[in-house]
C-alpha cells in the first residue's frame, strides 16, 4: 500500500531546466485550453537559503511535470525575484513553444500550390519548432496563401489551417499539432453530481447557456482569385483554340467564360449556407470569405464558422480534487467525459476543451471547462469513418450543423 509520501511524489509539480528539476512551489497553476493560442502557467517558490538559482533565466527551455509526466512544453517568458528582511522568494511565468507564435511575425511569402503541411513549415520552422504533425484524414491544397508584413505567426498558421475547417495546438511534449478531434475517442471518467450526495466526485459544477453569438442559419458569400491551376490539379488551364479575330486583332473574350486572356480561372459567385436546429427562432449571419479556392473550401470555413458560433451557446466548468482520473490518467484537453448531475438536468458526453491545475501549500485541484460533444472542429474526422468505430453505426444526430444547398 503507497504511503502518503509516495503519493504526495506521484503528484509533485516539477520545473525541468537544463536536466534540473526544483519542485516544491509555494503555489502554481498550469493552464491549457484549445481556444487559447498558447498555453500559460506560473509559479511561486520561496528560498529559504536565500539563493537564486542561476539557470533560471528568461527565455530559458521548460519542461513542467506532474508526476515525472510531462504537460507542458515551454520557456519562460518572465521572472520575478523579490529580497525582504526574512523572505527570499522567485515568481515565474511563462507560456508553452507556440508563444514565439504567437509574439513574432511570420515570414513575408506568397505561393501557389502548397499543401497545408507545406505552408505550416515555412511559418513555423524558422521560429525553431522542428515537430509538426498532422491531425486529420485528408488536408487539400491551398491554391495562394499569402502572408501579409507584420501577420503574427500564429494568425497565419490559423488562417492556413481554417481554409481546411481545422486548428493548430501544442501538444505537451512540444509537437505542433494541426487538426480536430477524434470523436471516436471512448470517456475517461465519469463526473457525478447528486443531490443525496452519494457517489458524488465534484467540488464544484456549473453550466452557462447563451443565444448570444448563435445563428439559426449563417451563408458564407466567397471568390476565388485568377489563377492557372485550380486547387485539385496542378496543370494550368488550357487557352481558348481561336483567339484572334479575321483582321488578325486579338479576340477579347467573355467574362463569364470563366478565364481571362492570359488563361487563368477565377469565380466569383460561391456561397454557402449552414443551418444549426438547436436555435429555433430566425437569427441570420452573413459572412464574406476573400480569395477562396474552390467550392469545398467554402464549405469548411462555412461550416466551421457556424460550429464555432454554436460552441459559444454552452459553458459546462467543474472543479474535481488532485490533478487525475480516477483511473490515474491526468486530466487534458481533447478528452471526453461524461458528466452526470441530478440538479442540472443531464447526463451526457460532453468535450472537454481546457483544463487548469492549482495548488500548492494548500493542496491540488483542477478546474475542467466542457463544450458540446462533436461541434468543435467537425470535419477532421468525417462522421462515417469514426461511426464505424462505434458499436450500432449510430445514424447522423437531428441536431448537427449541416450544409443546405440552396
Amino acid at each position: 500500500m503507497p504511503t502518503q509520501n509516495e503519493d504526495k511524489d506521484k503528484e509533485k509539480i516539477s520545473l525541468v531546466i537544463n536536466g534540473k528539476a526544483h519542485s516544491d512551489w509555494t503555489s502554481y497553476s498550469i493552464d491549457s485550453d484549445f481556444l487559447k493560442p498558447a498555453d500559460g502557467w506560473q509559479l511561486m517558490l520561496g528560498l529559504p537559503d536565500k539563493a537564486f538559482p542561476k539557470e533560471v533565466v528568461r527565455g530559458a527551455a521548460i519542461k513542467l511535470q506532474v508526476g515525472g509526466e510531462t504537460v507542458l512544453s515551454g520557456r519562460i517568458d518572465s521572472v520575478g525575484r523579490v529580497v525582504s528582511r526574512n523572505n527570499y522568494s522567485l515568481s515565474l511565468t511563462g507560456r508553452d513553444d507556440a508563444g514565439i507564435l504567437v509574439d513574432c511575425a511570420a515570414p513575408i511569402f506568397s505561393a501557389n500550390q502548397l499543401t497545408l503541411d507545406e505552408v505550416i513549415e515555412k511559418i513555423v520552422r524558422p521560429l525553431g519548432i522542428r515537430n509538426i504533425r498532422i491531425q486529420a484524414d485528408s488536408a487539400p491544397r491551398n491554391d495562394k496563401v499569402t502572408i501579409e508584413p507584420g501577420m503574427r505567426a500564429w494568425d497565419a498558421l490559423a488562417k492556413a489551417a481554417a481554409g481546411r475547417g481545422l486548428w493548430p495546438w501544442m501538444d505537451p511534449d512540444g509537437t505542433l499539432v494541426v487538426g480536430g478531434p477524434d470523436y471516436s475517442a471512448e470517456p475517461v471518467a465519469t463526473l457525478v453530481l447528486k443531490n443525496d450526495g452519494k457517489g458524488n466526485n465534484v467540488l464544484e459544477l456549473e453550466d452557462r447557456r447563451s443565444i448570444n453569438g448563435c445563428f439559426s442559419e449563417l451563408t458564407a458569400l466567397a471568390q476565388g482569385h485568377a489563377r492557372t491551376a485550380d486547387s485539385k490539379s496542378k496543370s494550368t488551364a488550357p487557352l481558348p483554340l481561336d483567339i484572334w479575330n479575321d483582321d488578325g486583332s486579338v479576340k477579347l473574350l467573355a467574362s463569364d467564360s470563366g478565364q481571362d486572356q492570359n488563361g487563368t480561372t477565377g469565380t466569383n459567385d460561391m456561397s454557402t449556407k449552414v443551418t444549426d436546429p438547436t436555435v429555433d427562432y430566425y437569427r441570420p449571419q452573413i459572412i464574406t470569405i476573400g480569395d477562396t479556392n474552390n467550392q469545398e473550401q467554402v464549405d469548411y470555413r462555412a461550416k466551421k464558422e457556424m460550429s464555432d458560433a454554436r460552441l459559444s451557446g454552452l459553458d459546462i466548468s467543474a472543479k474535481v480534487p488532485g490533478h487525475r482520473t480516477a483511473d490515474g490518467v491526468l486530466w487534458e484537453p481533447g478528452q471526453r467525459v461524461r458528466i452526470i448531475s441530478e440538479p442540472h438536468g443531464f447526463d451526457e458526453i460532453f468535450f472537454l476543451m481546457g483544463r487548469q491545475f492549482t495548488g500548492g501549500r494548500q493542496g491540488q485541484q483542477t478546474s475542467l471547462r466542457f463544450k458540446e460533444d462533436e461541434v468543435w472542429i467537425p470535419d477532421a474526422f468525417p462522421r462515417d469513418r469514426k461511426r464505424r468505430h462505434r458499436r450500432g453505426g449510430k445514424k447522423k444526430r437531428k441536431n448537427d450543423v449541416a450544409i443546405v444547398r440552396v
